[in-house]
């Protein structure tokens, strides 16, 4: 199951080696959620460490993400692990709901006192 959120870059780690095989790296973006600033940190893994290199602090992003959780010594996990960053922001294309093609503007709308408008009450 995948998500994805749009934030602002806050902050960007360095690549760690875990093993000599695996690599992680963190990132945080910033999400204004209910006018309380969110933290968000995400955990980039191997060949995608560097994905998060074109962008810059303070820019507009839009993460895809995947939830990991898993046990150890009886204790719970859970990481945000990011598979894909997108820019975000000014671009972003509102779409109608459908319908809404449908829905009279202000220039169809009846004028009060017309006579050709006055028979359309229903009573």
């Amino acid at each position: 199951m995948s998500f994805e959120i749009e934030g602002k870059l806050h902050r960007k780690f360095d690549t760690e080696n875990k093993t000599p095989t695996f690599q992680t790296r963190e990132f945080v973006i910033e999400v204004n959620s209910n006018n309380y600033m969110q933290y968000i940190k995400f955990q980039l893994t191997q060949d995608r460490c560097g994905v998060i290199d074109p962008f810059d602090l303070g820019e507009r992003i839009k993460v895809h993400f995947d939830l990991r959780g898993r046990e150890w010594n009886d204790k719970y996990f859970t990481n945000l692990n990011a598979w894909k960053i997108d820019k975000s922001g000014d671009d972003v294309v509102i779409v109608p709901p459908p319908g809404a093609e449908d829905f009279p503007d202000a220039d169809s709308e009846p004028v009060f006192g017309n006579p050709e408008d006055d028979d359309d009450l229903p009573f």
